[in-house]
């Protein structure tokens, strides 16, 4: 049975010219990996774990996040959710692993950089989800 032209289901109808619209841009992420790998280095380089100072451990991950999430609005203001996260701990000679699976459209990206140095170990996840 077929149905009447436009009823067709919004995801596999196309469009009725049958041009296709022009591919969407995607993150560029080869830009960020630089400038996170250099905020990492340059912020902790000489940081050292400090479980009785809450306020300076919580504040290398805020600034860190801030300048990150900023660095991708510049990169690309318009079209893109951010999601910057970190996670610092200290570092006790434990191994680390980080392991992620993003199920998404091929414009979205998730970019992580790890820095460590004898007392601290901290990993940063950057999102860009495509919104338009």
């Amino acid at each position: 049975m077929s149905r009447p032209n436009g009823t067709g289901s919004p995801l596999t109808s196309g469009t009725r010219s049958g041009a296709s619209s022009p591919p969407r841009q995607r993150f560029p992420d080869d830009q960020l990996r630089p400038y996170m790998k250099t905020v990492l280095a340059k912020t902790l380089t000489g940081a050292v774990w400090d479980a009785s100072d809450r306020a300076k451990m919580s504040g290398y991950s805020k600034d860190i996040s801030d300048r990150v999430k900023q660095r991708m609005i510049e990169m690309e203001p318009k079209g893109f959710k951010y999601i910057v996260t970190t996670t610092l701990s200290e570092n006790l000679g434990q191994a680390g692993r980080a392991d992620m699976s993003c199920h998404w459209e091929d414009t979205d990206m998730a970019i992580q950089e790890i820095f460590s140095n004898d007392s601290i170990i901290l990993v940063c996840v950057a999102f860009a989800v495509r919104v338009i």
